[in-house]
């Protein structure tokens, strides 16, 4: 008989052919998606100086961009359900490109607020939430491996972007840097014409909304737990990665070793997904897999409130490489996680309600962490507060998914003992019946 996924799809995922090529695609629209927020962090230092601005006020940049990507999830979804993967993608291109040239003429900081942070942010969820979904279309078995080769696109994209924007910064300034990166953002589109639909027909507008405003997923307690844990992690899982760069900069590092640090962390990032993919896998792990997601978290918090021991540029970097091991373990199972309580089917639907809901904590926790450099001049409140958070989730989830798993087992005990009792009632029956012959 056929898996239960594939009875539920209605049709077999190809688990490879084309699949690895919209695996490619994934991989520039998810580096785009996640690295671009962080990468543009390079410019803040000279932006705060240009409109005079505080700390707190220029973290509201990235900060805005990140929760409209989330927050634009479960638009992303009615769409992705009307229209397929491939338009909203090359549509979210678009956006993002229009959007940095635009930011590139503005006169205030209100400006990029509006241009990079509301209509880059939703071109960048109109990158996110179809490639996610396509992975999962595409991918059964190797879905994990598929998952971590994709958000692998983020830890590489912001390797290359952090040195790029600092040149950039040093030959164009950042009206001209901004103007530039507007053109590479249309590289989207590129990415988007390769997701090509498989053929299992699209749904009706009406039903397309219906489905993403199912709200049965708040009576499922594995995505309770899920949703809980990630909107605590959130307010400080983005922080540390914004004001690295500067923090390096506050302690003495030159621009350009400051800027590496996020070339240091992407490159063990770039490596930590794929592989975290390829052990999540595994048989031992993937029956278990939320475990791997709450070490990972836990583990995340542990480097913050070490992070302020660090001392000198090697100490920065010894942090860098730590955290971006833990970061990379973090995002490759992001979704993953999430796909592997809901399943496929419906896991267009729980990503856009997961989104919306984690847009709050992602928008409040970057400028949070702002205000607490302001008012004690010091990055290292910042990052005690974001080990805090991120230790608290790890551990939530950790306790919670532990019974989870548990009453999952005896649920699985119960049907077993059920179906072999039921079975032998069957066959005294059928004895009986036999004996009356």
């Amino acid at each position: 008989s056929s898996p239960p996924t594939v009875k539920m799809l209605g049709y077999t995922p190809p688990d490879g052919g084309w699949g690895w090529v919209v695996v490619f695609g994934a991989f520039i629209s998810i580096g785009f998606s996640y690295a671009f927020p962080k990468a543009l962090t390079v410019y803040f230092k000279e932006i705060r100086k240009h409109f005079g601005v505080s700390y707190s006020q220029i973290a509201w940049v990235s900060s805005i961009m990140l929760a409209v990507m989330y927050a634009g999830g479960p638009i992303s979804s009615i769409l992705v359900n009307r229209y397929g993967c491939r338009p909203v993608v090359i549509t979210g291109g678009i956006m993002c490109g229009v959007s940095m040239v635009a930011a590139s003429f503005s006169t205030s900081i209100t400006h990029l607020y509006i241009c990079v942070g509301i209509v880059g942010g939703l071109g960048l969820s109109f990158n996110l939430q179809p490639s996610l979904t396509i992975i999962g279309r595409y991918f059964q078995s190797r879905r994990p491996i598929a998952n971590g080769l994709a958000m692998a696109g983020s830890p590489v994209f912001l390797c290359t972007l952090a040195p790029l924007n600092q040149f950039l910064f040093d030959r164009f300034g950042w009206r001209g840097g901004f103007f530039i990166l507007g053109g590479m953002l249309l590289n989207c589109c590129v990415a988007g014409s390769l997701m090509r639909p498989l053929s299992i027909g699209k749904r009706g507008c009406i039903h397309s909304i219906s489905c993403c405003t199912n709200l049965s997923l708040f009576q499922h307690r594995g995505f309770i737990i899920y949703l809980i844990g990630n909107m605590v992690m959130f307010f400080g899982f983005f922080s540390p990665m914004i004001f690295l760069a500067p923090y390096a900069k506050y302690r003495g590092v030159d621009e350009y070793s400051a800027a590496s640090l996020l070339s240091a962390l992407a490159l063990v990032d770039m490596f930590a997904r794929p592989g975290t993919g390829m052990l999540a896998n595994t048989r031992w792990i993937r029956p278990r897999v939320q475990y791997l997601f709450s070490f990972a978290i836990t583990y995340n918090g542990v480097c913050h409130l070490l992070c302020p021991l660090a001392s000198g540029y090697w100490g920065l970097v010894a942090y860098a490489v730590c955290y971006g091991l833990v970061y990379g373990m973090v995002c490759a199972l992001l979704f993953e996680c999430l796909m592997d309580l809901v399943g496929p089917c419906r896991f267009s639907n729980a990503v856009g309600l997961v989104t919306i809901l984690e847009c709050c904590p992602v928008l409040l926790g970057p400028p949070i962490a702002g205000a607490l450099v302001d008012m004690f001049g010091d990055y290292s409140y910042m990052f005690y507060l974001c080990g805090a958070v991120m230790l608290t989730a790890g551990l939530f989830l950790f306790i919670m998914n532990f019974f989870n798993y548990r009453r999952m087992d005896r649920r699985e005990e119960d049907l077993i003992q059920s179906h072999a009792e039921n079975s032998g009632t069957i066959q005294d029956k059928a004895e009986k019946e036999d004996n009356a012959v």
